[in-house]
């Protein structure tokens, strides 16, 4: 962010804080169910950093499955009382820190997953709404050749790959077959598998359409589920990485 675009939104915010304006706008549910109980609201209490965190001025975040099953429910038992504000990933600027705040400072464009434990008590205000607030060591500097939006697809799904691969126990030399490869922790995982666990091969199945994208990721053998069961490759494999729910 150059220096004129970040003081247009400094500025804002000081704005906000001079008013006195305590509120702000959110997407918002006070009751689980379908996407109707989903509410743009413009009088959500604007959260406050504690000491470790730092307030974010949301300019993009993503959606991720898990969103739509806590909104359903699914965890209901261990989440955090209602009302609630959807949203894990982030991307944004760094408007007020904490006093224990130590790497980051205002005017930082910085991304990352806000909630530490995903099932266990998620925070009440998450990413859908114009500000935010995160601790400190759940984010990272945006990197300068991304955009927003494209910092925000990426923390909950490289996560949800790289661990995966780690429970799988993949290491150099091992080959894996990736379902779901085009989808977005499919993706990821062939990058991570080839590029950083060193892969000796990467398979990886998507319709016909994604096949080129495969290839581009790094799939050694890209496979058209369309075309081809996976069950009935004659290779065999030392990882498969179920991205998609094809496997019981």
């Amino acid at each position: 962010m150059n220096e004129s675009s970040f003081t247009s939104v400094h500025q804002q915010f000081l704005c906000i804080e001079k008013k006195k304006k305590e509120k702000m706008k959110a997407w918002r549910y006070s009751e689980y169910g379908g996407v109707e109980v989903l509410k743009l609201e413009s009088d959500v209490p604007l959260p406050e950093p504690a000491d470790d965190q730092v307030l974010i001025k949301v300019f993009a975040a993503a959606l991720n499955p898990i969103d739509y099953k806590r909104r359903l429910g699914f965890f209901k038992s261990t989440d955090s009382p209602l009302p609630i504000v959807p949203g894990y990933d982030v991307a944004g600027v760094v408007v007020k820190v904490g006093g224990e705040v130590k790497q980051l400072k205002v005017g930082d464009e910085v991304y990352g997953d806000i909630i530490e434990k995903a099932f266990d008590g998620p925070k009440q205000i998450g990413t859908l709404a114009e500000y935010t607030v995160a601790d400190e060591k759940l984010l990272a500097l945006k990197p300068k050749n991304l955009d927003f939006g494209q910092a925000a697809s990426i923390p909950m799904a490289i996560e949800t790959a790289y661990e995966g691969l780690e429970r799988a126990r993949f290491s150099d030399g091992k080959s894996i077959l990736v379902l779901g490869g085009a989808g977005g922790v499919g993706s990821f995982v062939i990058q991570l598998a080839k590029h950083v666990f060193g892969a000796s091969k990467v398979a990886a199945t998507s319709s016909t359409a994604k096949l080129e994208l495969l290839e581009k990721l790094g799939a050694d053998l890209p496979i058209d589920y369309t075309k081809e069961n996976f069950e009935d490759l004659p290779e065999k494999f030392d990882v498969v990485y179920d991205a998609v729910g094809k496997i019981n």
